[in-house]
């Protein structure tokens, strides 16, 4: 066995079962019916997707060898990562225009952008996995491979100048999100006629989480699209590995920071493993743009 190969499927077994859960709480709880909820949900069901192609990768790599199975799991791969990256892009979207346009957020109109968002996100990801099976990959050409096969070199393009643009495109939102909240403390302060120890600890909180949403999204795929665009399919496949394997921990840490921190969760958690709830604290609900 090849450890990489268990390391991957280590990591999918742990990506499961972390989303899984996030799943099955959002499913039992009527209450995390909300657009912000919904978009969790999408990311989750991503997540779980991808964490279910990596055990399947391995297990049909070991034991059944099949081209047509291969392009089947790679196929399957690329559409949940995608759909994943798309989700973390959806949520971004409605952050911000939960603080831009924070007086009609909550109308028929969000809701209707938040599911026109997803239908096109998952959309667009079929697409990409379908790609390789409808005849884009270099299974019968050898010199078209990437460092990925058996995607070919164009199609690994592809996926990195998306993610590229995804990555832009987030980086420019939680940059407009930072600007708004201190706007926000600021005004507050000129309310106040000062800026309370408390508004400033809540504001330096909010853009070091949105500093670490970023910086973790960015760590875990940025080396992997490098690799996919400057690597050659002759360099040793431990260096695939070894930037394929961060980018997967992305979908490991994603439950961590947008569905276990989330006060509504943690209580629907409660009362799913428990029956039952008996709070001695109170728990509030939260708006997309708690961060």
């Amino acid at each position: 066995l090849n450890p990489w190969d268990v390391m991957l499927c280590v990591s999918g077994t742990a990506i499961a079962c972390e989303n899984a859960l996030v799943v099955a709480i959002i499913c039992y709880s009527p209450a995390l019916r909300t657009p912000m909820f919904v978009l969790v949900g999408s990311l989750a069901t991503a997540d779980l997707l991808a964490g279910l192609g990596l055990i399947l990768n391995f297990v049909f790599q070991y034991v059944i060898r099949s081209e047509t199975v291969s392009l089947l799991t790679v196929g399957f791969l690329v559409a949940s990562f995608a759909a994943s990256v798309s989700s973390l892009l959806a949520i971004t979207v409605d952050r911000y225009l939960s603080l831009y346009n924070a007086l009609t957020y909550y109308s028929e109109k969000t809701v209707l952008c938040i599911h026109t968002m997803l239908a096109g996100a998952w959309g667009i990801s079929l697409c990409l996995g379908l790609l390789p099976i409808l005849g884009w990959n270099c299974l019968h050409d050898h010199a078209a491979c990437s460092v990925v096969r058996p995607l070919t070199k164009s199609n690994v393009t592809l996926l990195s100048a998306s993610f590229f643009l995804i990555f832009l495109i987030m980086l420019h939102l939680y940059i407009e999100i930072c600007k708004i909240v201190c706007r926000h403390a600021h005004q507050i302060a000129l309310q106040q006629h000062f800026l309370t120890a408390s508004h400033y600890v809540a504001t330096k909180k909010g853009v070091s989480t949105l500093a670490i949403i970023l910086g973790t999204f960015g760590a875990s795929w940025l080396p992997f699209a490098i690799y996919c665009v400057v690597g050659d399919p002759d360099y040793p496949s431990v260096y695939t590995y070894a930037t394929l394997l961060p980018a997967t921990y992305n979908s490991m840490i994603n439950p961590i920071i947008y569905a276990y921190r989330n006060q509504e969760i943690q209580r629907s958690m409660w009362v799913l493993f428990c029956g039952c709830f008996q709070a001695k604290v109170s728990f509030r609900s939260q708006s997309p743009s708690d961060v």
